[in-house]
């Protein structure tokens, strides 16, 4: 047989030259996520992160004013918005909804010293999550408010912790205002620390920093918040701070105090059981996001921003194994 001229071989060869082809952008797709991610500038203080469907990651500094991008797979985060956008503040929480194809952002001013004018009110900003375009901005209702991190319910509508006033605040989807929707002294008095946010179904949870307490809010067919009831755990957390849902019955929790951890919730009716995923962040850690089967936890530094004398680290976000919600 003439090898050089048989269409059977031919066609094998052809195929044998897909195969590799289709083998070898396999294995590029599937590549190793990122060990760490970092993020460029030497006084960002980053305080919070987040992911879309496609895996590019946001992360929102507060001294530099400015939501910074990593492209899917990067290593490096690039400036993506600044502060240039209508009046943005310091950076705090940062969530990208891809249903609505929005990135929201807190905005939040530093509190003024004796004699200096009145800061803007911390306000929710909503950003087209492809264009960047600015497409609303929320003041906050309550005067003296922080806005601190942003989860998205079932029906579009998005809620907010205001951390000074320890309120959660909503924006009914297709509204043009925020209005406070926890209850009066829901979790505790002034000086808690409203901070993490993250909703399951049709709870809405949130956590307290200084207080250390987690709380569950069940979301009414009215939309509006039901009786507050804080959540059972079986150890207790150590100052926890971002939080993200994890599949349907589990939260990821930074704990800022002690070593640092990063730690998986599993709830069961008013309990959860609390499991240490990663031990050892001395740099603050702040915020979690989640990309295929990998969390990367963010690192504050926040003596960057209250020390001259201190020479930051390069600031970033690192990889931790959590596998499949």
């Amino acid at each position: 047989m003439n090898l050089k001229k048989s269409p059977r071989l031919s066609a094998v060869v052809k195929a044998a030259c897909l195969l590799g082809s289709y083998v070898v952008l396999s294995v590029a797709h599937a590549a190793a996520p990122p060990a760490e991610i970092l993020i460029p500038g030497k006084q960002v203080v980053p305080e919070s992160l987040t992911s879309d469907k496609n895996g590019a990651i946001y992360v929102g500094s507060i001294v530099e004013r400015t939501i910074f991008r990593a492209q899917p797979g990067a290593s490096k985060a690039e400036p993506w918005i600044g502060p240039e956008a209508e009046g943005m503040q310091n950076v705090l929480g940062v969530l990208a909804d891809d249903a609505s194809n929005t990135l929201w952002a807190c905005s939040s001013p530093n509190t003024p010293q004796a004699g200096e004018p009145s800061p803007p009110q911390a306000a929710l900003y909503a950003f087209d999550l492809k264009t960047r375009a600015l497409k609303g901005k929320y003041p906050f209702p309550t005067e003296g408010a922080v806005c601190n991190d942003i989860a998205i319910g079932s029906d579009g509508a998005a809620y907010a912790t205001d951390t000074a006033n320890m309120q959660v605040v909503r924006l009914k989807k297709g509204a043009k205002s925020l209005d406070v929707w926890s209850t009066e002294g829901a979790f505790g008095p002034k000086g808690g620390v409203l901070d993490g946010i993250a909703i399951l179904g049709k709870t809405l949870y949130v956590n307290t920093l200084a207080s250390s307490k987690l709380f569950a809010v069940p979301i009414g067919r009215d939309g509006k918040a039901g009786a507050t009831t804080e959540v059972q755990l079986d150890r207790a957390l150590d100052r926890p701070d971002g939080m993200r849902s994890f599949g349907k019955n589990s939260l990821l929790i930074v704990e800022g105090g002690g070593p640092g951890r990063l730690s998986k919730v599993v709830l069961e009716a008013n309990s959860g059981k609390v499991t240490t995923l990663k031990e050892g962040y001395p740099d603050n850690a702040v915020a979690v996001t989640v990309v295929g089967e990998t969390g990367y936890v963010l690192e504050a530094q926040f003596r960057a921003r209250r020390d001259p004398a201190y020479v930051p680290k390069p600031f970033r976000a690192t990889a931790v194994p959590v596998g499949k919600p």
